[in-house]
């Protein structure tokens, strides 16, 4: 059976039922049908005073077209650890359009690890998205309407530095000309489009740690300048109440089911290769108060997601995880290895040993931040005893527990080891968390220290405007800023052709942004896009409604 026919089989809770479970009642919900609800805001408000849980971050190898499987493991693992009668809550990110109709499909789970409804939870789910798609462009709305009356703030049409955002891939908008045809069309402006995903709002909202907060950080983005450099935000423009009013809901977390009725909070959802690619800090907060284990996940490798998750999110909303679970599939690491994806299910322990060093890399990174490190491997049937073992025999020796798990085709019960290795690692390996750099190093020490100790490169290369940017970002009081790396997931490199565990290689800055109301300085290297484009045959062609009505191609 496919996963959606899976999900549409599903044996799904009253949202009210699931709420319960928590310890929260439907009066504290904003019910969106039967299935998904969103946390009213006051019941969030009084959490505050109960005790954390322990917070689990689950991330990856560095992703293969083999695929890897983070999210469902962390679904696996959730519903793994509630079947051993352990208080948890899960929390994920909510997928983008773009992918969904593009080529990595949908972003809820596989098999009979899921989050449901499928569906929705996929496409237009509670409306956050087109939320912060709206905000986004009323303030480019209002930017512009700003500038074709005069421009009171002293803005210059030539120094605006707000793009706009759609949630769909399309490279045709990356470069835009807007304001053609006359005066009555406003001012010809250079712009572009960006994915949602990558939008400073999706940042905000995702690092806000309340509603006051999230005001504050709009009111903060910068988005250009008037004579002499002088910034003008997004308060000057008088843009900031209306923003608030469309993004009141989106604010919200999102409550929702396993196939098992276990709850999950899905908030938020920025790409990890071009944004900071964690879950809301709202819903992540509001979950360690409401469980005594916290499952979260962070986008593509570790070199990304997890980074980001350490040196931006925990940096910024004080949270202090407690274990990392890394996931890695035996054809994957074939994969890096050097064998084609046509050639991954065949036994090849040439490439399996040479693919291992992309994971001992991963451990080591991950070690580099004090937190403990269990393995998972995310077993597929064409696996060999042997080959597990290999995988299991590498792990040992470099004192990592490691799990072989079968969530994809048991649920839950495929994933109790995991959880039991889980918790046993939390309980008797404490963490001694620290993050990679201060915040009173130069911006561009920063950055080096990422592209060296996190992507083991021999040096970062940037132009002089690139290099003058950062320096007039610190001298504007932003040095303290930590740094969002936006660059290829499919390698540590910048070059996605270089697989394995590569060394001495150069990470090429392009170009560097100041968001300011999300609190980072984003630096973004060789060849990637923050508007992404779709394949030669995209995901969408696939897609249809069968004649019941139902959606069909979606995953």
């Amino acid at each position: 059976m496919s996963d959606i026919g899976i999900a549409r089989a599903a044996k799904k809770l009253p949202i009210g039922h699931v709420a319960r479970q928590l310890g929260v009642d439907a009066r504290e919900l904003i019910p969106f049908g039967y299935d998904k609800a969103k946390i009213v805001g006051h019941y969030l408000s009084s959490l505050k005073q109960k005790k954390d849980g322990k917070l689990i971050l689950v991330t990856a190898i560095t992703p293969t077209p083999a695929g890897e499987g983070k999210t469902t493991t962390s679904i696996g693992l959730s519903d793994g650890m509630h079947r051993l009668g352990y208080n948890n809550l899960l929390c994920l990110r909510e997928p983008s359009l773009g992918p969904c109709f593009g080529m990595k499909g949908g972003a809820t789970g596989g098999g009979r690890a899921q989050v449901v409804p499928m569906e929705d939870i996929n496409l237009h789910f509670t409306g956050d998205f087109h939320a912060i798609t709206s905000a986004h462009n009323l303030l480019a709305a209002m930017i512009d309407n700003h500038i074709h009356w005069g421009a009171e703030s002293g803005l210059e049409s030539t120094r605006v530095a707000w793009r706009r955002v759609m949630d769909m891939n399309d490279r045709n908008l990356r470069q835009i000309v807007t304001g053609l045809g006359g005066t009555n069309n406003g001012s010809p402006m250079e712009s572009g489009f960006d994915i949602t995903v990558a939008s400073e709002i999706m940042a905000i909202l995702c690092l806000a740690t309340d509603i006051h907060d999230l005001q504050a950080r709009l009111e903060r983005i910068i988005v250009g300048y008037k004579r002499g450099r002088v910034p003008v935000t997004a308060k000057d423009i008088g843009a900031v109440g209306a923003m608030m009013a469309l993004l009141r809901n989106a604010a919200l977390p999102n409550l929702v089911q396993t196939l098992e009725n276990n709850p999950v909070l899905i908030h938020g959802g920025p790409f990890a290769n071009i944004a900071h690619g964690c879950n809301s800090v709202i819903a992540t907060k509001a979950a360690l108060k409401l469980a005594d284990y916290v499952v979260t996940e962070a986008g593509f490798g570790a070199d990304l997601g997890a980074e980001k998750f350490f040196n931006i999110k925990c940096r910024q909303a004080g949270l202090t995880p407690a274990a990392a679970v890394l996931v890695a599939t035996v054809r994957a690491l074939k994969m890096h290895g050097g064998v084609s994806l046509k050639d991954a299910g065949a036994v090849s322990y040439g490439a399996l040993e040479k693919g291992l060093a992309n994971l001992g890399r991963h451990i080591e990174n991950l070690k580099l931040f004090g937190v403990p490190v269990v393995v998972a491997v995310n077993r597929f049937t064409s696996d060999t005893s042997s080959e597990l073992a290999a995988v299991e025999a590498y792990c040992k020796e470099l004192g990592v527990p490691v799990s072989i798990c079968t969530h994809w085709a048991e649920g839950g019960r495929g994933a109790e080891d995991l959880a039991r290795q889980v918790v046993q690692t939390i309980e008797t390996t404490p963490a001694d968390f620290k993050l990679l750099y201060r915040d009173e190093a130069p911006l561009f020490e920063k950055i080096e220290t990422i592209a060296k100790k996190i992507y083991r490169a021999d040096r970062v290369e940037a132009t002089d405007n690139v290099r003058g940017a950062l320096q007039r970002m610190e001298e504007a009081g932003f040095g303290r800023l930590p740094v969002c790396m936006a660059k290829t997931q499919y390698s540590f490199s910048t070059d996605p052709k270089l697989i394995g565990a590569p060394e001495g290689h150069v990470v090429q800055l392009r170009e560097v942004r100041l968001s300011a109301g999300a609190g980072f300085i984003v630096g973004i290297c060789g060849d990637i896009m923050t508007m992404p484009g779709l394949p030669r045959r995209p995901a969408a062609e696939d897609i249809f409604l069968n004649t019941e009505g139902e959606i069909e191609g979606l995953f």
